[in-house]
């Protein structure tokens, strides 16, 4: 009915005939507790949305801290930002992106209105949902039921999920020859590390840097400093599995501070004579954030909060330590402005200019989502 209506009437009224569709999502019905495989109803997009078939995605640390209550996100939930796939079907007023695209989600949209979009010297689009934790899409509604309640989503994205629907600004689309199961880590993790970076910090030619944490963030930053020039990448884990990989990515030094008596900051102090150059907090706690600061040099030295920092935890440090020239800065999603970057970075990918397949240890059917997350939680 809907093709030989469309041939008759001189507007899109395919439009109005979108279904809701039924798949399976993982679904996070409350804290501290496993995901749970449902069928969920998604709605068809609304004006200026998309809705994406998932075709691969990625597990990040900043899902399992909504799990743990680190980041504070409303409950039940489908969670996952790091993800890529294809476009089933657009809203109204949709123009930059059609069905059949190849896409990545993006956690941080681009609105191209606000403050932070305007500006050279920003990328956190104010249309965000970090800050707020709303977990509904703009216009304050979600379009995921399960067994008749509604669903929250997860910074704009909710990539756990078979289907999605996500706004416009929040959408790249991408190289259609691009393999979506390498490629979907450039919707958070390897731009998150390597933007940090080269984006963020403006790593030099000859300098030396420290990255604390070596996920699959923390060895983006170690792929980035590595193509920044760096002459000296110092990385450091409490994991001394992750070493071998980090060595093979870049790292001219690895370091465990389960090995010295003395506080991490000062080994790496005394390793390098001042002080690193620029640090990097990798993991998202306040020990390692103060640490990283410590051990940067005392002047001009940068050290940047890539980990999402842990919800109501507050940190308490020496003035000093920013009084006397250092830099603290924080970088999300490696300071790229995301819909403008993210196609650049698939095409740089393309042309072999950095590596994902050593990101990426396990590959599993969607069904095994939780034997995943254990994967994560045990640093493997």
């Amino acid at each position: 009915l809907c093709g030989d209506l469309q041939m008759q009437v001189p507007f899109p009224f395919s439009l109005l005939c979108l279904q809701v569709i039924k798949c399976k999502a993982a679904v996070m019905w409350e804290a501290n507790k496993p995901f749970s495989i449902e069928e969920v109803e998604v709605a068809p997009p609304k004006a200026h949305e998309v809705r994406i078939k998932i075709v691969a995605t990625g597990i990040c640390r900043s899902d399992d801290h909504v799990i743990t209550g680190g980041l504070v996100m409303p409950f039940p939930i489908i969670l996952g930002h790091e993800a890529a796939g294809v476009v089933e079907s657009v809203g109204q007023g949709v123009t930059s992106i059609k069905p059949g695209d190849k896409v990545i989600p993006l956690f941080v949209p681009q609105c191209g209105e606000c403050n932070s979009c305007l500006s050279t010297k920003g990328n956190l689009c104010s249309k965000n949902d970090l800050g707020s934790g709303a977990g509904l899409m703009p216009d304050g509604t979600t379009r995921f039921t399960c067994k008749g309640k509604a669903i929250h989503h997860f910074i704009g994205t909710s990539t756990f999920t078979e289907y999605t629907v996500v706004h416009e600004s929040a959408v790249a689309k991408i190289d259609s020859a691009a393999p979506l199961e390498k490629v979907c880590l450039i919707g958070c993790g390897f731009s998150t590390g390597y933007g940090a970076a080269v984006q963020t910090a403006k790593v030099e030619p000859g300098s030396t840097c420290a990255i604390f944490g070596l996920g699959g963030v923390g060895l983006s930053v170690v792929m980035g400093c590595k193509a920044a020039g760096a002459s000296r990448i110092i990385a450091v884990d409490i994991n001394s599995d992750k070493f071998a990989k980090a060595k093979e990515l870049g790292a001219t030094d690895c370091v465990n501070p389960k090995d010295f008596k003395k506080p991490i900051h000062e080994v790496l102090i005394e390793m390098t004579g001042h002080g690193v150059d620029y640090s990097f907090e990798v993991i998202g706690r306040t020990e390692t954030m103060t640490a990283a600061l410590a051990c940067c040099q005392y002047n001009y030295g940068v050290s940047v909060i890539v980990g999402v920092p842990p919800a109501a935890q507050k940190i308490t440090f020496d003035p000093m330590l920013l009084f006397t020239g250092r830099t603290w800065k924080g970088s999300v999603f490696g300071g790229w402005k995301s819909k403008d970057s993210v196609p650049k970075l698939v095409a740089d990918y393309m042309k072999k200019k950095f590596l994902l397949d050593p990101l990426i240890t396990h590959t599993l059917p969607f069904t095994k989502i939780n034997e995943g997350f254990d994967l994560l939680r045990t640093g493997k």
